[in-house]
């Protein structure tokens, strides 16, 4: 069945296939003949022409180490590295510059956050928010990629805490049955995903919120697999600490953002040591800097910054900004589980709507026999078609581990991402059924 004679998508605001042309690596083919039908942008996105320009730019004409330099080129440096933060602030609704910590990724700004609590316990009475030990609970989810749960396992272990979650239901959702027992009084902090990016869910941020601040415990939301996809406005969230990565939001590898309360990172103990993090050093103490810069010790990720500015600008140019690549993807998001139905032995892990609902979709193939297909086989037989998805656990093995399933295939799509290459997927998929019936 043709993309147009299946219902569920209604075309974007902004013209895809113009979009498409800012992505050089779309062109690309492989295997001799086979065009690049790219769904894996949950592990990582493409990248614009204009945010390769940006890194090679300040490569090329301005690359300086930044906050250390009076001549030219390092006042220039700094000016761009600041400027993305400027950008990013904006593009989260923060309501203070100061609050934008740049980090690696997504995994460093969560451990930040980890790691404050254990290292609150060699501070004053000004970090008493951070402080952390037996009888106090930590909360997850079930749902959690490892960079979310692993750091909340290791504090518990050098804290003595006490690690709980909250689960999943049947088809993917949290259950929040047992929120007020989980998130209880004992509670210091509750760290969760807003996107899964293995089942595609949208969690109900607001209810988890509202539960946090009824306990007095913080909140720390994974934004990895929704910044990049739908608009975020932090103060309208109401957490007080957000992670996100610059990797699969068109910009390049190696730049991360950590979002958090001006208030709550004046106070929050530093998590490395070293240069640019302090106010003031003698042999026997040092005195830190104020945020952000308390949380960027040495060398920081200056060229990536940079492209991270640069996504930002691109995302936001675009005709209706993040708010035309959030309605694309839904729409795209209906159509694909629409068509993903229609395939034989196939059965979706996670939701089956688009309602609150990603653009990752994970899922099981089986055989003319009914005997499943291992992912990693489907994975293989699909690039051999130039189609790239992901297959494993995704980093969150314990969601496998609760639908009874070792591994999944994912595809997942972004904002240049067409109906004609769900179509290709769907064939494809038709395509790994019929060699393994062979």
């Amino acid at each position: 069945m043709s993309s147009s004679d299946r219902a569920g998508y209604d075309g974007a605001s902004y013209d895809i296939e113009l979009v498409r042309k800012d992505f050089p690596i779309l062109d690309r083919v492989l295997h001799g003949d086979r065009p690049l039908v790219y769904l894996d942008n949950a592990a990582t996105s493409q990248k614009p022409r204009a945010v390769l320009d940006a890194e090679r730019d300040y490569y090329e004409l301005h690359n300086a180490n930044v906050h250390r330099g009076i001549h030219v080129l390092a006042e220039e440096a700094t000016a761009l590295y600041e400027a993305a933060r400027d950008k990013v602030a904006a593009f989260i609704g923060a309501p203070d510059r100061h609050e934008v910590v740049f980090t690696k990724n997504s995994t460093e700004a969560l451990n930040l956050v980890a790691y404050a609590f254990s290292n609150a316990a060699a501070l004053g009475a000004e970090a008493e928010r951070f402080r952390l030990g037996p009888g106090d609970e930590v909360v997850v989810t079930e749902m959690e990629h490892h960079s979310n749960l692993v750091p909340w396992q290791m504090l518990c272990q050098r804290t003595g805490a006490t690690l709980r979650w909250l689960g999943l239901t049947d088809d993917g959702r949290l259950d929040l049955s047992n929120l007020d027992e989980i998130v209880n009084p004992r509670t210091r902090v509750v760290s969760f995903v807003h996107q899964s990016n293995i089942l595609g869910t949208v969690n109900p941020v607001a209810a988890i919120v509202a539960r946090a601040r009824e306990v007095g415990a913080l909140t720390v939301l994974d934004a990895s697999q929704s910044v990049p996809h739908l608009p975020v406005d932090v103060t309208a969230l109401g957490v007080d600490f957000l992670a996100f990565t610059g990797h699969k939001m068109c910009a390049p590898t190696g730049i991360g953002v950590l979002w958090g309360r001006h208030e709550l990172l004046e106070v929050m103990p530093p998590f490395l040591g070293g240069g640019e993090m302090i106010e003031l050093v003698t042999m026997e103490a040092t005195t830190y800097a104020v945020p952000p810069h308390r949380f960027e010790a040495g060398t920081p990720m200056i060229a990536q910054a940079v492209g991270l500015g640069a996504a930002v600008d691109y995302l936001t140019g675009l005709p209706g900004g993040m708010a035309a690549v959030a309605a694309h993807e839904h729409a795209l998001t209906s159509y694909a589980l629409g068509a993903l139905a229609e395939v034989p032995g196939l059965r979706i892990i996670g939701p089956t709507t688009a309602v609150e609902r990603g653009a990752a979709i994970s899922f099981l193939l089986a055989g003319k026999d009914g005997r499943p297909i291992h992912p990693h086989d489907v994975g293989q037989v699909l690039d051999e078609q130039g189609i790239a998805v992901r297959v494993g656990h995704h980093c969150a093995r314990p969601v496998c581990l609760r639908y009874g399933v070792p591994a999944t295939t994912r595809a997942s799509f972004a904002l240049y991402t067409t109906t004609g290459e769900i179509d290709a997927l769907v064939e494809g998929l038709a395509g790994v059924r019929r060699f393994f019936e062979a």
